[in-house]
């Protein structure tokens, strides 16, 4: 890579800089297709989730890790950092004020990785979609690759839309990050839009 396709990271000092990568996400091609289709199912039988709960919605999670609904038998298991994790879960609204860390964490997840909205906010904004300080379209910031409706949804309806996730995955329908690396410009734009006072780098590790 050039020094010409390094991201300036803006406003940071040249000692800053040095503790951040200034490389932009890249297109991962996929693999021969029996390879890719085999890792697909792997994939699908080993999500790794990182919940960022923004608020109410982070509460319908806690009940899968029982043994009424217990979502380990569906090959799902919660993480404590974004490095180990291959799913995203933004569940409850998303504000100005956290759709940064929303961003670092996201961008910190090694790929493939897959991002779900848990209730109506994360969606359109819910009950808030007319506050000065909601974020009404996380899509806009983030790929998002399946969003489970509700205010809030019930586990049921969390472990369905898993299913349902686990199904795409299979069928090779899940490429977020991908299209996050393919439009990083459009994204990026979109979340300076809206982040202020930004003091972190254009993309981070």
């Amino acid at each position: 890579m050039s020094s010409k396709d390094l991201l300036p990271n803006d406003g940071l000092s040249e000692i800053d800089q040095e503790f951040f990568c200034q490389a932009p996400p890249e297109y991962i091609s996929p693999l021969p297709k029996p390879i890719e289709d085999f890792m697909n199912w792997a994939r699908s039988e080993s999500l790794f989730i990182l919940a960022f709960g923004t608020g109410c919605g982070a509460i319908e999670l806690r009940p899968l890790t029982t043994s009424r609904f217990d979502m380990y038998q569906y090959g799902i298991q919660m993480r404590a950092t974004p490095r180990q994790s291959s799913v995203f879960i933004v569940g409850g609204y998303a504000s100005v004020k956290t759709l940064k860390r929303i961003v670092r964490s996201y961008e910190q997840m090694q790929g493939p990785k897959f991002v779900v909205t848990l209730g109506s906010c994360p969606i359109n904004g819910g009950m808030y979609w007319d506050s000065y300080n909601t974020i009404n379209r996380i899509d806009h910031y983030l790929p998002i690759d399946i969003s489970i409706c509700g205010c809030m949804p019930r586990p049921e309806s969390i472990l369905a839309g898993f299913v349902e996730l686990k199904k795409m995955i299979r069928a090779g329908q899940c490429d977020g990050a991908n299209l996050y690396a393919k439009n990083f410009a459009w994204y990026k734009a979109n979340q300076k839009r809206i982040i202020k006072d930004w003091n972190m780098p254009d993309y981070n590790w």
